[in-house]
This record gives structure tokens, sequence and C-alpha cells, in this order.
């Protein structure tokens, strides 16, 4: 046991400083093996890589159609599109809540969260300088409105947080829709209210929009080119219904999504290839990391004591939805990736959880969304994700970790806690 704590305090700590998963999880893999008494070859040529390559092989496609649909959503200025026009809607005056919808609509339509975070950046800057509203706030506003409720709570979102349990609990990407529902509006109103409050606290202490160090693309400039806003949101739809009115599997989904594109912006042809390889490009760093956080808990579980560490976790309470739920969260914290971790958890556990739900008379389905939820209520310092928000809006956790803190983990937290409730009363 202690030889898994040393290893997954070394992940969370390098990862931390920056070095990235895809090399330290192997190395963090091989200090595991070593203290635990496993042989060190085998462990990283069949243990890790199996963990590896079963999570790529299973989820690859889903990664790479999802990728390049956001790409090409990026590309083609739908995003953009949808994104100002749902600023127009809500006023220029309220920075915070455009960005917040705009952010939440794509992410909810299948765009990824790093496209996301590319395409509303610019326009954040904008909107943040037109109402005079501290840039801190901005990545805050985009952990909620693209890490959180539309990631991994609204029943029917084509993330992959939402649609890992489908594999291990027979379900749906609409699994529990009345507990999607509810924990959705508690992160989403409860984060949008203390995003509010730290506007106020922020703009009375006089610390107000100032400029980015690195040139940024003003809005009005970037307007002028974007499509119809109406047809760029044709795609969004298209996915989001295929995948939760038709039921068709989360593949053929993304690509009617990505077709629907492609015929609807024909004359940029031109551009497509460039897109469509650029996106590949970025699902397989996506594919990778994940999967070497997967790697990792491959071999974690099959240290021997881990069985003793799955016996004191099935141990904190005889309900498999607080078990579950705490397995989901401590996993994705230590690896700083919400499917990672899900998927360390639920490839060690996930049987287990579904016999112990059949047992005891829990809905699958809320399993489902209580892994989901669970797994997005993660974002510490180390997280991936944030990273790279803040790599892309020159910002540091300094500035901005605290409201981060409590928009992504501690508000995603009380609606946990809400979830499990609701599903151990029997409300699904």
């Amino acid at each position: 046991m202690i030889s898994i704590i040393i290893g997954l305090i070394l992940l969370m700590v390098l990862a931390y400083f920056g070095w990235s998963i895809i090399w330290i999880a192997p190395i963090v893999s091989g200090v595991v093996a070593l203290l635990s008494g496993l042989d060190l070859l085998p462990t990283y040529t069949n243990t890790y890589m199996e963990g590896f390559v079963g999570f790529a092989k299973t989820w690859f496609p889903i990664f790479l159609l999802g990728a390049i649909f956001g790409k090409l959503m990026e590309d083609t200025g739908s995003a953009q599109a949808v994104a100002h026009q749902i600023t127009k809607f809500i006023g220029k005056k309220r920075a915070v809540l455009g960005v917040l919808v705009a952010s939440a609509l794509l992410t909810y339509g299948g765009v990824s969260l790093f496209v996301v975070v590319f395409a509303i950046y610019p326009i954040a800057i904008s909107l943040f300088r037109e109402a005079n509203v501290s840039r801190k706030l901005i990545p805050p506003v985009l952990v909620l409105g693209a890490f959180t409720f539309t990631m991994t709570a609204l029943p029917g979102t084509p993330q992959i947080q939402n649609l890992i349990p489908t594999d291990y609990f027979d379900t749906n990407a609409m699994a529990a829709p009345i507990i999607g529902i509810v924990t959705g509006l508690i992160m989403a109103v409860g984060g949008y209210f203390w995003l509010m409050f730290s506007q106020k606290r922020l703009t009375n202490k006089g610390d107000v929009f100032t400029e980015p160090d690195h040139g940024e693309a003003k809005e009005e400039e970037e307007e002028k080119g974007l499509p119809n806003w109406i047809i760029s949101l044709l795609p969004l739809v298209v996915v989001v219904v295929t995948l939760n009115v038709f039921k068709l599997d989360p593949i053929p989904s993304l690509l009617l999504g990505i077709l629907s594109i492609l015929i609807i912006y024909i004359k940029k042809f031109r551009s497509f290839v460039p897109s469509i390889n650029e996106g590949a490009k970025g699902s397989v760093m996506a594919t990778i990391n994940t999967s070497a956080a997967v790697g990792f808990g491959a071999v974690v579980t099959a240290v021997p004591s881990f069985d003793n560490i799955t016996e004191m976790i099935l141990g904190v309470s005889s309900n498999p939805l607080i078990t579950e739920g705490l397995t989901v969260q401590i996993l994705a914290m230590i690896t700083g990736s919400a499917s990672g971790g899900m998927g360390i958890a639920l490839e060690a556990l996930g049987s287990t959880y579904y016999d112990l739900a059949q047992a005891s008379g829990i809905s699958t389905e809320a399993m489902h969304r209580i892994a989901s939820v669970a797994s997005g209520a993660s974002i510490l310092p180390h997280n991936g994700a944030l990273l790279t928000l803040f790599a892309v809006t020159g910002l540091t956790h300094k500035d901005s970790y605290k409201d981060v803190a409590m928009v992504g983990l501690v508000i995603p937290f009380i609606a946990l806690v809400v979830g499990v409730i609701l599903a151990s009363l029997g409300i699904n």
C-alpha cells in the first residue's frame, strides 16, 4: 500500500510542476512495481501497456471524431458564429453570462473542451474589455461552462466523460436524467452566483480589465467573415439529436455531425483536409495522455495490496453510490484527468459496482451519472485541461485558481452529494 501511495504522490507532484503524464506515468508505474516486488519489465510491457492499449482501443474513435468535429466547427467559423450570437442575445455588459452560455452550448453540442477554450477566448477578451471585468475571471468562467455541468451532468451530452460509463453499466448518454438535471443546475447556478460575487469583489478592489500581454484578435474583426449562426448551429443539433433522440452510437452521431459540416460548407472544401489533419493530431495527444493515466491505474490494480485498498474503499459505506463517487473523484484528482481517473476506477471496479447496484436495487443509470459527475469534481492545480487553459489565457494559478476551485471542485462536489442522495432515494 505504501508503494501505491508513493506512486500517487509522485504522479500528482510531478504533474503539478508541469511534467507530461505521457512519460511520468510509465516511470512512476516502474517505481510502484519495484516497491511492490513486481518484475519491472513484465509490469511495463504487459500490465501497463495492456491498460494503455485497452483504453485507446475502446475510446480512440470517440476522441478522434470529437476532435475533428470540433476543429471543423472552429475553422469554418461555426463555433465563433454561435458564440457571437449568444453574446448578442445576452448583451455585452453581461460578459460572464455570455461566455458561460456560449461555452456551455458548444460543449453540449459535442465540441471538445480544448477547442471551446481556443474558440471562446478571443470573444471573452472582447466582452470582458467592453464590460470592464477583470481577466482573472476568464479561466473560471470557461471551467464552469465547459468543464463541469455540460461535460458530466446534463443528460445527453456527447462528451467522453458521459460516454465512458455506458461501457460498464449498459446505459446510454441520457442515463438518470433527473439526477443529471438537478446536479447540472446546482453547478451552473451555484457557479454563476459565485462568479458574480467574485466580479463584484474584484471590481470593488479596483481590479478591472487589463489588456493581455500577448496580442489578441478583436471580436469585431473576427465577426465580419463568420457564417450565419443558425446554419452554424445545425451540426451541433445533428450530433445531440442523433445521439439522444435516435439513440445512435456516438461514432455514427459524430460522423453525421462531421458530414453535415462538410455539406454545409462545401465551398470551403479546400480547407477541410488541413482541419481534419489538425483535429486528428490533437486527438492523438488527448488519447495518449488519458491512456497513460489508465496504464498507471492498471499497474496500481495489479499490486497485491490493491485488494486491501478496494476493501477499504468499499468499506467506507454500504452504499455503492458513495464508494463509487469517492473512488472516481479521488482518482480523477490524482491523475489530473476526469476521463483518466474514471477510466482507472471503472476498469478496476466497474463490474463490482455493477454487481453491487444489482444486488442493492440501485439503478445502473444512477451509478452511471454519479461516476460521471464525480469525475468532473476533481480540478486540482495539476489538472491537464486547467494547465492548458492557463497557457491559452496567459494567467496563473495565483490569478484565478481560487475561483476555479470553487466552480470546478467545491460546487461540483456539493452537486455530487445531492446526486448521491437523490439516487439513494430511488430518484433517477
